[in-house]
């Protein structure tokens, strides 16, 4: 029985989202169907208990801080300064100043939290440089897909908040076991960036000028502002001295102290990063409203606990369970969003979790690995939207460039399943 309620809930849930319906209105109207149809208990109470509980959470609040920090620095000359600042170090590594496109996602990622806010950033500051310089157009496009992913693995990461609070796991503690990984990846990405070089010699243009040390150290005082910020929202988070959502307010206030230094803040600047905040947050309130409405109703018609005990039935080993769900999250990839993914899964997931003995702080991770690579797998993939929307190019040509990233994604995965200190040593040693 529970096998068919479930797959009409699926059903439903793909008839609407496929009629246009926004995301979060498509969860709360699949919970309110199935609790009408599958459970006695009030509908309009719980409802609005549950939509008011999810909307209310003072963990949320750095959720559109950080957002609006991102927003902030997106309308200032950060990304040009940081390609003036790296560049230079860069003349004498294989491939050059391709790899401008995967450092500078790195450094923009530790202070925007989004995939979609890096890659658009770093993508129209790099790409028409990179082009002018006669940098092969796939290899650029294809490092930037999979360094933009970097937005959610590197803290402050707002897929982070969000797993942090369904999953009622510290963020402070997610945010520093994303470092190492988020390193690794970004380490991976700029490795396959060299091999190809090297095997691809006559397609990287020759160095520009060789610049002295002293004048290298000269160009990389572009970076300090990007730097100091980073160093203030993460020191604080790291050092105990704030909480996440302190820290996202000082990096509101750092990022307003930039754009005025750099001469950006302006009216119109100010309320465009405002409204374009509120725009993306109130989109992500509306879908956690729904799952958490969701969540509930399926905890009421009681399909958590029936799949759990399914997935305990099959006894896989832990590996196995990964590789499964690995490939469960790709599959909705395909379909929904990142922070979809998680909300809609989390409540779900968690008892079969915790019954095999998967740490949750390694497991949060995982996820967000793993919806990283949904980033860019069509016919959903967020950031190939984001660079069809600068390049004009069609979805399956961004695709195919971007698979060798996809795959690195998956080399990596592997790695923090046979090595999880990669994720647990840091919250630990900070614990400690």
């Amino acid at each position: 029985m529970d096998i068919y309620i479930t797959l009409l809930l699926i059903v439903t849930l793909f008839i609407i989202l496929g009629s246009g319906v926004w995301i979060g209105l498509s969860l709360a109207g699949v919970a309110w169907i199935g609790m009408e149809l599958f459970t006695s208990r009030p509908v309009g109470d719980s409802m609005a208990v549950t939509i008011w509980g999810s909307a209310s959470s003072w963990t949320l609040t750095a959720l559109p801080l950080f957002i609006w920090m991102g927003e902030i620095l997106f309308r200032t000359k950060l990304s040009e300064d940081m390609f003036k600042g790296l560049a230079p170090w860069l003349e004498k590594l294989p491939g050059r100043l391709l790899h401008t496109n995967i450092i500078g996602c790195t450094i923009f990622a530790a202070v925007s939290g989004s995939s979609a806010a890096t890659c658009a950033t770093i993508g129209k500051m790099t790409l028409p440089e990179l082009k002018r310089r006669g940098y092969p157009e796939h290899i650029a496009i294809g490092t930037l897909a999979g360094a933009g992913t970097l937005g959610l693995l590197i803290p402050p990461s707002i897929i982070m908040i969000v797993y942090g609070v369904t999953a009622n796991v510290s963020i402070a503690q997610l945010f520093i076991a994303g470092v190492i990984p988020g390193l690794l990846l970004a380490g991976l990405f700029m490795a396959y960036t060299i091999v190809w070089a090297l095997i691809h010699p006559d397609q990287i243009p020759p160095a520009d000028q060789n610049m002295s040390f002293l004048e290298k150290l000269n160009a990389s005082r572009n970076l300090i502002p990007v730097v100091s910020l980073i160093a203030a929202v993460l020191g604080s988070i790291y050092t105990g001295l704030a909480t996440a959502t302190e820290a996202a307010g000082l990096g509101v206030v750092g990022s307003l102290i930039i754009a005025a230094l750099q001469g950006e803040l302006s009216w119109k600047n100010f309320s465009d990063s405002l409204i374009g905040a509120t725009r993306l947050y109130c989109m992500i309130a509306l879908i956690l409203a729904g799952a958490a409405f969701l969540t509930l109703a399926m905890g009421y018609i009681g399909l958590p606990r029936h799949l759990a005990e399914w997935i305990s039935s099959l006894h896989l080993s832990p590996f196995a369970l990964v590789l499964a769900l690995m490939v469960f999250f790709i599959v909705l990839g395909c379909f929904l969003d990142g922070i979809s993914i998680v909300v809609l899964t989390m409540g779900v997931l968690l008892p079969t979790i915790e019954k095999a003995g998967i740490d949750l702080v390694w497991f949060g991770i995982f996820v967000v690995l793993v919806v990283e690579m949904a980033q860019i797998t069509p016919p959903v993939g967020f950031n190939l939207f984001v660079l069809q929307g600068m390049t004009k190019k069609e979805i399956t040509w961004l695709a195919k460039h971007s698979m060798p990233m996809f795959f690195l994604m998956v080399a990596a995965v592997l790695l923090i399943y046979f090595f999880p200190g990669i994720i647990t040593w840091l919250p630990q040693q900070m614990a400690g």
